[in-house]
């Protein structure tokens, strides 16, 4: 199976890097997702529609950047650098 690479991986705390569709869906179904509201919900079923050819990465990169951003898993980086979703 493809794993449907990101073009940039995003970057949670902890220093965990996520670089595919793949490996965002594995994230989100993770029992450690500590918050599972509307955006985890879209970010979980655009994954899934990518990974069967229905939607685009570009897609799933931005929805899991909310997702992970509503969890307050995203990591800003460094004080004036900005995580973008496209």
């Amino acid at each position: 199976m493809d794993d449907k690479p990101f073009e940039a991986p995003v970057a949670l705390h902890g220093g965990t890097k996520v670089a595919t569709t793949a490996q965002a869906r594995d994230r989100l179904v993770s029992v450690d997702w500590p918050v599972r509201g509307t955006s985890h919900e879209t970010a979980l079923d655009t994954c899934l529609k990518v990974l069967d050819g229905h939607r685009s990465t570009t897609d799933a990169h931005a929805a899991f950047i909310e997702a992970a951003r509503e969890a307050g898993l995203l990591d800003q980086g460094p004080p004036g650098e900005v995580e973008t979703s496209a």
